[in-house]
């Protein structure tokens, strides 16, 4: 790198502030933007050191953590899992009072929140099973084939034409 001034002034003389001296060499133009470069990072190099006092802090405040936050992190964890179980529970005894036996008719149809909207659905199920049991698979109109037109003309040609004579 070359030692000229900044700015590309190779004159030896320190051009004014608001004075502008256009970059004329590839050396002043790598200068200037590794001197950028150096400020830019500068900024940043303690960032590694701060990401581990961070880390430092939050184990510190983990261990300070008293036995009765623990214990109350602890409560809040188990009464959640404890308002799950509930739920499965109440969803899984509705299902079996009105019949319903397939699990995954359970997890798709009964998705209510409280009892009584679990009622509601799984009433609805099983109304919509029995009558599909009732009924069975039917198609519609099945078994209902339309008889012979009769003994038209058209129909006596094509005797005709296909017999085997």
């Amino acid at each position: 790198m070359s030692e000229a001034p900044e700015g590309g002034n190779d004159s030896g003389e320190t051009p004014a502030a608001d004075e502008f001296t256009p970059i004329t060499s590839q050396d002043d133009l790598n200068r200037i933007v590794g001197e950028r470069v150096k400020r830019a990072t500068s900024k940043y190099a303690d960032y590694g050191d701060l990401r581990e006092k961070a880390a430092r802090l939050d184990e510190i405040e983990q261990a300070n953590q008293t036995d009765a936050e623990k214990a109350q992190a602890q409560i809040a964890e188990l009464t959640a899992e404890l308002a799950t179980l509930r739920g499965e529970s109440t969803r899984l005894r509705v299902a079996a009072e009105h019949g319903i036996t397939d699990a995954d008719d359970i997890a798709l149809f009964l998705t209510g929140a409280d009892e009584e909207t679990l009622t509601k659905q799984a009433k609805r199920l099983a109304e919509r099973t029995a009558d599909r049991k009732k009924n069975g698979n039917q198609v519609p109109r099945e078994g209902n084939n339309p008889s012979a037109a009769g003994e038209g003309a058209d129909r006596e040609f094509v005797r005709q034409l296909f017999s085997a004579e």
